[in-house]
This record gives structure tokens, sequence and C-alpha cells, in this order.
């Protein structure tokens, strides 16, 4: 199974590290044989050249070529999404099963936009945060959930999509507004779905692991991820190569942006609602 890869930029952490543990992962089955980088590495100065050569990894000239000698894609660029409408153009376009990296989208708008292109070519696409596969997730029933509160690192920009991720897919319902606090050091966003269930994520600049306290009906159920998502969730995605049915509904992922973006817009309003 030749897989393409298609970044902003190689030589960053996804595209680093995916060669060995897909190669790892699927027993040798699959491999990353192609690549194409837009612009060379604005924080090593790496060109796309010089990632192919490290990786073993043969360069093309345009993504055109690594769609069409590919069996499948993954497009890259995890810490700018914003490039993810332009770089998904002609891979969503060529029937082959894609997976586009976290963070899917911007916005909303621009997530239905990008799925409508694999939707009208048949293009099996998902995209989704690691997290989402980790190994304590499994065998928790959304259907009893009613409220979730989530830890973790970093920036809300980059990293939130850990959090909103498990916290959309446990509470299994569209959200209706968010509320943004921040603080010295660390931030909170406030979910009130549809439904008038609530939720929380946290994250905290200096570190925090993965943590999520989820209430049922007279219990509370504490989560700590210490399993190796990664794998799971690479295992996943050669599991999508193989049977092209995709591990998340597209509108799950367009309901992650959408809280995503009203959490980015409540940041200029601390402490006021701010409709999803």
């Amino acid at each position: 199974m030749k897989i393409g890869f298609i970044d902003y930029y190689l030589d960053e952490w996804h595209a680093n590290n995916y060669p060995a543990w897909i190669r790892e992962a699927s027993g040798g089955e699959a491999e990353v044989c192609y690549a194409f980088g837009l612009i060379d590495s604005p924080l090593s100065g790496m060109t796309s050249a010089q990632w192919c050569e490290k990786f073993g990894v043969e360069l093309c000239g345009t993504i055109e070529e690594v769609v069409e000698k590919s069996d499948v894609l993954v497009v890259l660029s995890p810490d700018n999404c914003e490039m993810h409408e332009q770089l998904c153009q002609i891979p969503l376009r060529s029937g082959k099963p894609t997976y586009v990296d976290k963070t899917f989208a911007p916005d909303a708008q621009t997530a239905r936009r990008i799925f409508a292109i694999a939707e009208e070519h048949g293009t099996p696409c998902y995209s989704s945060s690691a997290l989402r596969f980790a190994e304590e997730y499994r065998g928790i029933d959304p259907g009893k959930v009613k409220a979730v509160s989530c830890w973790g690192p970093n920036t809300y920009e980059t990293y939130s999509i850990h959090q909103l991720e498990p916290l959309m897919m446990l509470m299994k319902a569209p959200a209706k507004r968010v509320l943004y606090l921040k603080g010295d050091q660390w931030l909170t966003l406030a979910v009130e779905f549809v439904d008038g269930r609530t939720g929380t994520i946290t994250q905290f600049a200096d570190g925090s692991p993965f943590v999520t306290n989820i209430a049922y009906e007279g219990e509370n159920k504490l989560v700590t991820v210490e399993s190796d998502f990664f794998a799971a969730f690479i295992k996943e995605m050669i599991d999508f190569f193989r049977t092209k049915e995709p591990k998340v509904p597209h509108q799950e992922t367009i309901d992650i942006m959408a809280v995503r973006e009203a959490g980015l817009k409540a940041q200029n309003c601390p402490g006021e609602w701010v409709p999803v």
C-alpha cells in the first residue's frame, strides 16, 4: 500500500513520526512512498528534498504527482489548518482514501466546503485528533453521559482539538453556545449543548496530562489517558485505508470545528456566552 504525504511543509512532528509508525502498525504492508511540501520548513529551514532524502521517500514536484502515484493519501499540515482547503482540492477529487490531519479546518464553513468536495467525487475521507482512539475511551456509552470535563496542555488554537474531540465524541450532540474564561497560564471553555447538557475543556499552558471526568447518572468516571493513543490512531488510519470506511462522521467533525470557531470568537469577550 503506497501512501502519499501532502504537507504545507514536511519537517514537522507528524510527518517525521508517521512513516515509522505506519510501517510498524501495518507490519510492512503500508509504506510512505511519495511526498510533496508546498514550502520549505519555516522552523528548521529543511527543504522538501532534504526531508525526502532523510526518510527515504520519493519527492514529487506537484500534488497531482503524489495523487497519481499513491494508493492512499495523507494531507498533513497539522499546525496550519488554514492550509487544508488548498491542499485538499486535488486529493479529495481523486476517489482515493484520504486522511486529513487535525485540526481539520479553521471554521465550520470551511469544513463543509472541504467535505463537499469529497462527497461530490466519492472520496472516502475523515479527520480526527489521535486522542479519539485512546484505549481509555473504548467501551464508554455516550448515551449515559450527563456531562464531561476535559483537561489538557498548551494553547487553544492548535491544541484545543485534543479536548474538543473527546468532549464532542462523548456528548454526541451539537453545541448551542460557549463561554471563555482566561486565567494566568490556563483557559477554560464552557460548552452548552442543544439538549441542555454542559461540558468544559481546560488547557494549562505549562503542561497537563490528558484527563477527562465523565458524569453519569449517580456516578462519575475519571479517565486519565496513559495508553499509546498515537499507535491506536495509526492502526485505525490503516484500517480506513483498507476498508475505505471513514472513522469519524463528517457532521461530527463539522460540529467540532464549529465549537472551536466559537471558542476563538469567545476569547474576544471573556465571560460572555457566544453562539455556536
